[in-house]
């Protein structure tokens, strides 16, 4: 192998901004690696460049252990965004640079730049100086610059970013020529699908610091094995149905189940993506075959992209079908997809808004199995049991995978805290198998426990939590108090474990911030199959505008939970909030509560969700507000 990290990390103070990432690139290949901006794709290249340490893990570049090697002995050329080009030197001045600072001849010199001004196609300009120059220019010679001393590895970060959209084509084929040209092992960054799709032998998809899925551009466009890619490359419609025996049923429609899919169990959520130029729209009824049939659709919208139309649908037949994308709007009564038709005039394939027309998909692709993700914090207290005890039962519910994690303390103590963990697991291996994995992490447990949530991408934190009125802080504990102050993803905090998850409490604000609340609740509800309860508390003194604002929030949210076929009712009830949601709790004997997270600013004792968590015994989850 040319390049290879193992288990490359970096982190700056407790974000993690490379999350264990490990990769192999071939001699001779052109890899990309895609993400969004902030995923950590140019500190990894920064990493294999020296210009960035390694917090943890290893480097190797063409067999040598390159980890901790000064960046000028590691034989990589690197090209940034910005050309980083010397003003006051020339053309030539600038690839011969690097070369003088190696003592290289100047006769040598000389000979190699004006090879590599024939190769990026400058020949004749390298009496120029860069404000002479076009920007695409200016970057051919930062290219050529970084070639100049023949490196082992060339690495590219972003390095069309600033040009406009046809000398980016035309730089692209350029790059792409001299690259196979010259064999040298490249690595391009780019949040650019199109870039990666034109120039990559092989994409490696980067999110929040973790290398999602590695493949050729082809399988990854038509057959990646997860969300995030699936989404992140190109468009798509991802929408969740169930395994049914052979089938896979979304609202009235179905699929069948492909004989080379990834195993579901029966029941379980399946995720289907289908592409929009694979959507097949008309107005008459199907009779080909090889077309599913999805049902009818109406046409709420229509976007000219100049070659083609994109269309957006609404489907009345999907009813209950949760759709990851297009993302669900809040209030949203049914589901929605897109379409991407030919925009030639005349064509019959044009459509007008509002129009009714059938709606079939002639390719689709099943991926990974993931449901709802769960991080279960175990320690050998009843509370500690208890949480274990419920979060295992919400994974089975929820058909997801779990870890258990404990924290010891010390190094020392982890062997003995390792051995209960692992005879609860063997207790539950028939019925969780490979989908329940342990860890024992030593140091504080809300430091530990933050930073395996952010390492392993998990959805939901299960924490114990003492039932105990008069401990402090407020009866939540400091590890319950500290993961809520932090933690990005919803925290569960069970006290006494429920045998059921049949009826969910979802308490919510009017407005922006309880769309969290009643997203994740609706989430959960699906998952589980429980009944939900919207539920908003008002003042004494509600004003008829607030109260009509209020139930337009909460007809939106029943709406929302209808569409992902959760079966739901709302309440608006007078008086003290944490006295309002205390007695429906109780009356209602939810199995679950869902509530807000903590008022960023506010003291121990005077945020609202400290308070109802401390006077209540029921499981309750804190979602934190969407950024």
């Amino acid at each position: 192998m040319s390049i290879v990290l193992e288990q490359v990390s970096k982190r700056y103070g407790d974000q993690i901004v490379v999350n264990n990432v490990s990769l192999e690139v071939q001699q001779g290949e052109l890899f990309v690696l895609l993400g969004p901006s902030g995923s950590g794709k140019s500190t990894i290249l920064r990493q294999i460049a020296g210009l960035v340490d390694v917090d943890s893990g290893r480097i190797e570049l063409n067999g040598r252990d390159v980890t901790h090697v000064p960046t000028q002995k590691r034989g990589v050329g690197f090209v940034f965004q910005n050309y980083s080009l010397f003003p006051y030197m020339t053309v030539t001045e600038n690839i011969e640079f690097g070369l003088g600072i190696r003592k290289v001849p100047r006769a040598d010199r000389r000979q190699r730049s004006e090879e590599l001004l024939d190769i990026v196609g400058l020949s004749g300009l390298g009496r120029r100086h860069p404000s002479q120059l076009s920007g695409g220019q200016q970057q051919r010679v930062a290219l050529a610059r970084a070639l100049a001393y023949q490196p082992e590895v060339l690495l590219l970060d972003e390095p069309f970013g600033a040009l406009d959209v046809k000398i980016r084509a035309q730089l692209r084929e350029s790059l792409k020529a001299i690259q196979r040209e010259l064999t040298v092992t490249t690595i391009l960054v780019t949040h650019d699908q199109e870039e990666a799709f034109e120039l990559a032998d092989r994409i490696g998809v980067i999110d929040r610091g973790s290398l999602v899925e590695v493949g050729n551009p082809e399988d990854l466009y038509h057959r990646p094995k997860t969300e995030f890619a699936s989404i992140f490359l190109g468009g798509g419609n991802v929408l969740v149905g169930r395994r049914d025996e052979k089938e896979i049923t979304m609202g009235a429609a179905s699929l069948p189940f492909p004989a080379d899919a990834p195993p579901h169990d029966p029941g379980a959520p399946v995720r289907v993506l289908f592409r929009p130029e694979t959507v097949i729209l008309q107005r008459n009824s199907f009779k080909n075959n090889g077309i599913y049939n999805l049902g009818q659709g109406r046409v709420i919208g229509q976007t000219f992209t100049g070659s083609a139309k994109r269309i957006r649908l609404e489907v009345e037949g999907l009813q209950g079908v949760r759709a990851l994308v297009p993302a669900l709007h809040y209030g949203q009564h049914a589901t929605h997809i897109e379409a991407l038709v030919t925009s030639a005039v005349g064509d019959d394939s044009q459509f007008t808004d509002g129009e009714l027309v059938c709606v079939g998909v002639k390719d689709f692709h099943v991926l990974d199995p993931t449901g709802l993700k769960l991080l279960i914090c175990y320690t050998p207290t009843d509370a500690g049991e208890a949480a274990t005890a419920f979060g295992l039962r919400l994974a089975q519910a929820a058909h997801g995978p779990a870890e258990l994690l404990a924290v010891a303390p010390a190094t020392e103590a982890a062997a003995k805290l390792r051995e209960q963990v692992e005879a609860v697991r063997a207790k539950c291996e028939e019925d969780y198998g490979s989908r329940l994995t342990t860890k024992v992490r030593s140091g504080s447990s809300p430091a530990e426990i933050l930073l395996e949530a952010q390492e392993g991408f998990y959805e939901m934190i299960i924490l114990g939590r003492n039932n105990n009125p008069g401990a402090k802080p407020m009866g939540i504990g400091a590890t319950a108090q500290r993961v809520l102050a932090h933690a990005a993803v919803p925290v569960l905090l069970v006290s006494e474990p429920r045998d059921t998850i049949r009826r969910i409490l979802i308490c919510t604000a009017g407005g922006e911030p309880g769309k969290s609340d009643v997203r994740f609740g609706g989430r959960l509800a699906r998952r589980t199959g429980a009944e939900a309860t919207v539920l908003h508390v008002s003042g004494h003194q509600t004003s008829a505008r607030e109260r009509n604002r209020v139930e337009k929030h909460l007809n939106q949210a029943q709406a929302s939970l209808r569409t992902l076929g959760v079966k739901s009712n709302i309440r608006i009830e007078e008086g003290p909030a944490l006295n309002g949601i205390l007695q429906e709790a109780e009356a209602g004997d939810y199995d679950l509560v869902v509530i807000g997270a903590p008022t960023p600013g506010r003291h121990i004792g005077q945020d609202f969700a400290t308070q109802f968590i401390s006077a209540t015994s029921r499981p309750v989850v804190v979602v934190p507000m969407q950024k």
